[in-house]
C-alpha cells in the first residue's frame, strides 16, 4: 500500500505538489503501529513489517510536498 507513494514522491519532485496532511498522518500511524508491534510482550512481526516501510515512504512523501 505504501509503495503507491512512490508516484506521488515523483510528482512532488517534478513540481506537482500534493497535500501534505495525509502522508504525514499515515507516517504517524505507521510509526505508532510499529512501536506497538515491536514492544508488545510477544512481538507481532507481521504488523511490524507491514507498517515499517510506511514510515519511510509516508514521511518521504510528506517532505517532498513542499517546494524547498
Amino acid at each position: 500500500m505504501y509503495v503507491s507513494y512512490i508516484a506521488q514522491i515523483y510528482n512532488n519532485l517534478h513540481g506537482n505538489y500534493a497535500a501534505p496532511l495525509q502522508p504525514f498522518v499515515a507516517g504517524v500511524n505507521c510509526t505508532l503501529w510499529s512501536i506497538y508491534a515491536y514492544f508488545k510482550k510477544d512481538r507481532d512481526w507481521p504488523v511490524f513489517w507491514a507498517n515499517f516501510p510506511g514510515i519511510f515512504f509516508s514521511f518521504a512523501t510528506f517532505l517532498t510536498c513542499f517546494p524547498w
